[in-house]
């Protein structure tokens, strides 16, 4: 992984505050981060390294939350590989290699404007320190398969937290956007943010568009490198003006976009 020396400069060891499992193989974990959490933005994410040796590759991992006066940067993750199966065993005390925060945050946060967030899955977490900075009128759309995760966290941020889940084990029975589609939004303008799986931001962005809301999307593509240098990471973004289109990187670039410029079907 080719890094650049300011990129190396950055790497900082850490002290894990605490790392408890929130719902089935989803992990919370709370890092000791010092003043790194002044430079946070809503949607960035750091890189976060394994203690073993021989896994190189950093693992990157959406920002969940900050808490500025104590230095405390949350992040949820899953347990899919070696890696974070490496996380889910780190007790409070122990210390980790992280880099952050990299890659761009949402934008366009005014206070007072009507916002939508829809998230699904491990596209969840990033949203919540979303929710607690906008203030005004802010609805929450959450989608799982079974077992919800945060729920709890974005009620102390808005009233309106709506939640879905396949199984209907939990809130709405069925997918984030039938849930969506079951709710009277009014005529107003309202900006949407969301992050989730490539099949459910598809079908988010063309709901948006129907409903002539601008909107942005966090991609959740697999990352090696986590600052650009591989370009493993690329999607497809058209120019809804120009109609030009060029590939993107979603850790550099990204990993948010205007999610009318992505091009989905690639």
């Amino acid at each position: 992984m080719c890094l650049t020396k300011e990129q190396w400069k950055n790497k900082k060891r850490v002290e894990i505050l605490k790392n408890i499992e929130i719902a089935q193989n989803v992990y919370k974990m709370d890092l000791q981060v010092g003043e790194m959490v002044k430079k946070i933005q809503p949607g960035q994410f750091i890189n976060l390294y394994c203690n073993q040796g021989q896994r190189l590759l950093p693992r990157p991992i959406s920002i969940c939350q900050v808490d500025e006066k104590r230095e405390i940067l949350t992040i949820v993750y899953g347990v899919v590989g070696k890696g974070t199966r490496e996380f889910a065993q780190y007790q409070s005390q122990d210390k980790v290699d992280i880099i952050g925060p990299l890659g761009n945050g949402y934008d366009e946060l005014k206070k007072e404007q009507h916002s939508i967030l829809i998230g699904g899955g491990l596209g969840v977490p990033p949203l919540v320190e979303l929710a607690k900075r906008l203030s005004g009128n802010v609805e929450v759309y959450l989608g799982f398969r079974s077992d919800p995760f945060l729920v709890d966290t974005f009620k102390q941020y808005t009233n309106q937290v709506y939640v879905a889940t396949d199984d209907g084990s939990y809130g709405y029975k069925g997918t984030v956007l039938d849930l969506l589609n079951q709710k009277k939004h009014v005529k107003e303008q309202a900006m949407i943010y969301s992050c989730g799986p490539k099949p459910m931001l598809k079908n988010i962005v063309k709901w948006a568009k129907e409903k002539q809301y601008p909107i942005q999307v966090s991609l959740e593509e697999r990352m090696a490198c986590g600052v650009g240098a591989c370009v493993g990471c690329v999607c497809k973004i058209q120019n809804v003006e120009t109609g030009e289109w060029e590939y993107r990187r979603v850790c550099k670039d990204g990993p948010v976009f205007n999610g009318r410029e992505v091009v989905w079907d690639e």
